[in-house]
């Protein structure tokens, strides 16, 4: 069926277009656009995204051998640097950031859970990573520690191991700050480092029947109310509290009761606090709770290493903004290919053969297929390291 296609063609075929077409409708994105439609700009940018091109130059050196194939790629009459650099200079970037909405509530449909997870609740790893941005050239970006640049806030389904909620602020706001923007569900488990230890936004986790694991962040003052007296030397458990905080600031804004859980970290002779407002677990899946948090610095860095948020196809904010939700457009797009053709690969290995196969011709399935007992074998540096961090 897909014999004589491109590789790329194929892969499109897993997007749902409708969803994008009425988003361009609903914001008017194709008004007074001859040539170059929305559709053609999201499948360039994919297109760059996958194949990894390192900037605009690299992209349109790529794309023009292939002119004569622009039509059958999706791409339209002609994809030059002045198209595409106005294109995302002027493009309404919310289709693109709702169109990624929509990829990761696709892609969270297809992949089952992690087997056998220890607690069945839902659990989610927020966190921000910056991307540096040289403030000669991006001049709108805020300062950061004297740089220029932009956050991706991102929560981190971490049962799916794939992301959920992403909001892109400028570098200089403080992370919880974006705590409450958080669509927080009833009886899930949201994982915050020390940055998110703000006494106010975890009382609206509390109201909204949520449960939280933090990191402390400084010494606070609180009394305890029931001190278990459990220390477990082989868990690294050393105390397990109910306790209630006593500053006027930090009582008001936190008028309840809640969990404190001591944790030593033998392998790197470091000592953890974490505040739960969940008391059924036990003070060792507390701890185990926050070392899964490492999920989502390792989709930050995936993120970072095997697509393109380094360099930018503009210079402008919408620019650098819709380039961000295009990779995480393809990220999902690979994870939905994954899912749909049941492939026993990793995320980056499919990624890493799309990377030079886009613009060949023979059945996506195949190509995979024939890939995935070979790397199989080579994968098992790919594993997931749970580790505490700083």
């Amino acid at each position: 069926m897909n014999q004589g296609r491109y590789v790329f063609t194929q892969l499109v075929d897993f997007l749902p277009r409708k969803h994008f077409e009425w988003l361009v409708s609903k914001y008017e994105g194709n008004k007074y656009v001859k040539s170059f439609s929305c559709w053609n700009h999201l499948l360039v940018l994919l297109f760059g995204q996958l194949s990894n091109r390192e900037g605009l130059r690299d992209l349109i050196v790529t794309l023009t051998p292939f002119k004569f194939a622009f039509h059958h790629l999706g791409f339209g009459k002609s994809v030059t640097r002045s198209n595409l650099s106005k294109a995302n200079e002027t493009r309404e970037v919310r289709i693109f950031q709702e169109f990624a909405d929509r990829m990761v509530e696709l892609a969270r449909k297809k992949r089952d859970d992690i087997k056998d997870f220890f607690i069945s609740n839902r659990v989610y790893a927020f966190d921000s990573s910056t991307i540096s941005l040289c403030l000669s050239v991006y001049w709108w970006t805020k300062l950061h520690h004297g740089k220029g640049g932009v956050k991706l806030h991102e929560l981190y389904d971490v049962k799916k191991d794939i992301p959920t909620f992403s909001v892109i602020t400028d570098a200089s706001l403080h992370d919880s700050q974006v705590m409450g923007l958080i669509p927080y569900e009833k009886d899930s488990f949201y994982i915050f480092d020390r940055a998110y230890m703000v006494t106010e936004m975890l009382f609206l986790i509390e109201k909204k029947e949520a449960f939280f694991v933090v990191r402390e962040k400084h010494k606070i003052l609180f009394e305890v109310v029931n001190d278990k007296g459990y220390n477990n030397p082989s868990t690294g458990i050393m105390a397990d509290q109910i306790i209630r905080f006593k500053g006027y600031k930090t009582r008001k804004q936190y008028p309840k009761e809640l969990r404190r859980v001591i944790f030593y970290d033998k392998e790197g002779n470091r000592t953890f606090v974490f505040y739960t407002n969940n008391t059924d677990i036990t003070a060792e899946q507390v701890a185990l709770l926050y070392k899964h948090r490492w999920r989502v610095e390792l989709f930050f860095k995936w993120l970072k290493q095997h697509l393109r948020v380094k360099e930018f196809y503009g210079t402008s904010e919408n620019a650098v903004k819709i380039q961000i939700y295009a990779a995480i457009i393809a990220y999902c797009l690979v994870v939905v290919v994954q899912e749909e053709l049941k492939l026993e690969m990793d995320t980056y290995d499919v990624l890493r053969i799309l990377n030079t196969t886009l613009l060949t011709k023979m059945p996506l399935v195949d190509l995979l297929n024939s890939h995935a007992s070979l790397e199989q074998e080579d994968r098992g540096c790919v594993q997931l390291e749970l580790k505490f961090e700083d």
